[in-house]
């Protein structure tokens, strides 16, 4: 299999460009034979949307864009951020992100960890998601989440629980502070956990970040493959707009888990017992 992870810099609010850059940019991955293109977070609108949210909202099961992004997945399967309004929920927001693949809306996930403090503010205009799912895809088991989703210890485990072999994380992750050489030393968390997570769910995680500046806010790039013995297999430059191609062995999870028994020995009931004992006591 062949991932294309888009390091693109959307443009703030305009849905119409950002639509057709995805075009354009999952055309080339196309061409290069990828199986699979990841978009950043909110790719189709920008990041930093605040009052905008309500205006470039989208219902994915009714959206003519919506509409030309599963005519596209016949030929090559996608991964990309919106804001999404379903009729049932008028007036809530998501940061979502949705799975494409043979014509088909396959899943979609609803960022759950909304950052809301200094230059973050999500809360205020996003409803926060609920759920880690795992999901069929034409590649295996797959589960989602949305940059701060990744950084939480409690969603690699649900996803792993739940039969995950491809983790497919998109970002919106500003670069901050110097790291030596080349890089953001702010970068190195997410390289962090992407090892981790690869390597003790034994599963391949894909994080796709964004780049481009809005408001002060300068994007880090840095997307990245891990396998799943937790070695890297592809990054991109920090901070540069670039098309990523990584192969990926679907047989290498069934190896890393007979060399590794995280999987075979996990307990989730156990794990379900102790947060129900642990909620029950934050409840007196």
């Amino acid at each position: 299999m062949r991932i294309a992870l888009a390091q693109i810099a959307p443009c703030l609010g305009n849905v119409k460009r950002n639509l057709a850059l995805h075009l354009e940019t999952a055309e080339k991955a196309r061409r290069e034979k990828a199986d699979l293109v990841v978009f950043p977070e909110l790719g189709l609108t920008g990041y930093k949307l605040r009052d905008l949210v309500e205006t470039v909202a989208l219902n994915p099961d009714k959206a003519p864009l919506f509409r030309e992004l599963k005519s596209l997945s016949r030929e090559i399967a996608l991964v990309v951020g919106f804001v999404e309004e379903r009729p049932d929920e008028k007036g809530l927001f998501y940061n979502s992100a949705a799975f494409l693949a043979k014509g088909r809306l396959v899943h979609v996930h609803r960022k759950v960890f909304l950052p809301t403090a200094g230059m973050f503010e999500e809360g205020r205009f996003f409803a926060q998601g609920s759920r880690f799912e795992t999901f069929d895809s034409p590649f295996g088991p797959a589960g989602m989440m949305i940059c701060r989703d990744f950084l939480q210890y409690s969603s690699g485990y649900l996803l792993f629980a739940g039969g995950s072999e491809l983790v497919l994380a998109i970002s919106a992750a500003p670069g901050r502070g110097l790291a030596g050489g080349q890089g953001f030393a702010s970068s190195r968390m997410w390289e962090r956990m992407g090892e981790s997570m690869a390597f003790f769910a034994s599963s391949h995680v894909v994080y796709c970040n964004r780049v481009g500046s809005e408001d002060g806010a300068t994007f880090a790039g840095g997307s990245f493959v891990f396998d799943p013995a937790g070695r890297l297999l592809a990054q991109a430059p920090y901070a540069e707009r670039h098309l990523l191609l990584a192969e990926i062995d679907p047989g290498a999870v069934r190896k890393a888990r007979r060399t590794w028994t995280w999987k075979r020995d996990d307990k989730p009931g156990m794990a379900l017992n102790a947060l129900q004992r642990i909620l029950a006591g934050h409840d007196d």
